[in-house]
């Protein structure tokens, strides 16, 4: 492989390295001063997903303050239901929120004309990867269909009570409503590939306190057929499938999913990592956020451990949720720079 190849491509097929590559989620956010002053410029949250210049220039700022191996790009998971034709928007203070859910009858209908509607997304992706440099990977994403469909149904995040009642209560209308985020998430996914997305993530936020059978429905079911359309459509670019919280059902998800990496949450073991490495998949994660936020002794101590436990085997090293608003820079700077080896100082923003 060449040099300009990205670290986090490499893992992902399959290739054990010298150090892990190193991403954070939500690394582009709140915790960054200058992403606080452009998300002062745009109208509303929608709006600043929507503008590709905005976005992009998000999507760039950790990038040139850390020396991350790769960017995800701006945007959000609920960009898709507004796409179906369901009103969202996010209250200050307060987070997303949801009209009405449409009859499925108007979503099945509006699957057609959904990927259009986020065109803008690809247009900030060709712009991220026209500045970023060709050894630093280009990662898209999607909100994975139960965990929208978690959104879309109660209005708002939630304990996910009504939502998991509702599988119970009504489970050919929800598969109803899942088959339509399958669809519409596979080709919102073939566009973002094809504008420039070299791996793609889908992020199960919700995966938590389902019964076996259930996560077999609407997990994994779900992902495994995304993955078959998106491979479908001609496109081969790398998944990462994320099953927040699934706890033992991980290992399950890795053997009946294909995508080249499983992402892990905090409460992830050592020994669970290994396994899914030996079954030929990377992994990503899985340091406590909170810890990332806390920082000190602690905070090297388990990013050693983390790099000790897993870097044996295809590894991408990450957090186990994402950057939380008032993280400190310097703690994120002092990971990223025991994982690399490189100052941060650097690279630091003016």
């Amino acid at each position: 492989m060449t040099t300009e190849t990205p670290r986090l491509l490499r893992v992902l097929a399959g290739e054990t390295l010298d150090r892990p590559p190193v991403w954070f989620m939500r690394q582009a956010g709140r915790s960054l001063p200058e992403y606080r002053e452009l998300r002062a410029r745009a109208k509303d949250f929608i709006a600043f997903c929507f503008d590709p210049e905005m976005a992009a220039e998000a999507t760039m700022q950790p990038m040139r303050r850390f020396p991350m191996d790769a960017a995800i790009v701006f945007a959000d998971i609920l960009l898709l239901p507004q796409a179906l034709g369901q009103e969202v928007w996010f209250e200050a203070g307060e987070g997303p929120r949801l009209g009405a859910l449409p009859p499925i009858g108007a979503l099945q209908d509006a699957i057609e004309g959904s990927t259009a509607k986020l065109a803008s997304i690809g247009e900030t992706l060709v712009r991220v990867r026209a500045e970023l440099e060709p050894e630093r990977a280009l990662i898209g994403f999607a909100g994975a269909p139960w965990t929208v469909a978690t959104y879309m149904l109660e209005g708002r995040g939630s304990q996910r009570e009504a939502a998991r009642t509702y599988a119970y209560e009504h489970p050919e209308e929800l598969d109803a409503l899942l088959n339509v985020l399958v669809e519409s998430t596979a080709r919102y996914l073939v566009m973002q590939a094809k504008a420039g997305a070299q791996a793609l993530k889908l992020f199960e936020s919700w995966a938590d306190n389902l019964a076996e059978d259930v996560f077999e429905r609407i997990v994994i079911g779900p992902h495994r057929r995304i993955v078959e359309k998106v491979r479908a459509a001609g496109v081969n670019t790398p998944f990462i499938g994320f099953p927040r919280s699934a706890g033992a059902l991980v290992e399950r998800y890795a053997a009946e999913v294909p995508v080249q990496a499983v992402a892990l949450d905090t409460q992830a073991s050592a020994a669970l990592g290994r396994k899914i490495q030996a079954g030929g998949q990377a992994i990503q994660g899985a340091l406590d956020n909170l810890l990332l936020r806390a920082g000190g002794p602690a905070l090297d101590a388990r990013v050693d451990t983390l790099l000790q436990q897993w870097s044996a085997g295809p590894y991408i090293f990450n957090l186990g949720h994402g950057v939380m608003p008032d993280t400190p820079i310097e703690h994120i700077a002092r990971v990223v720079e025991r994982v690399t080896g490189k100052s941060v100082k650097a690279m630091a923003a003016e």
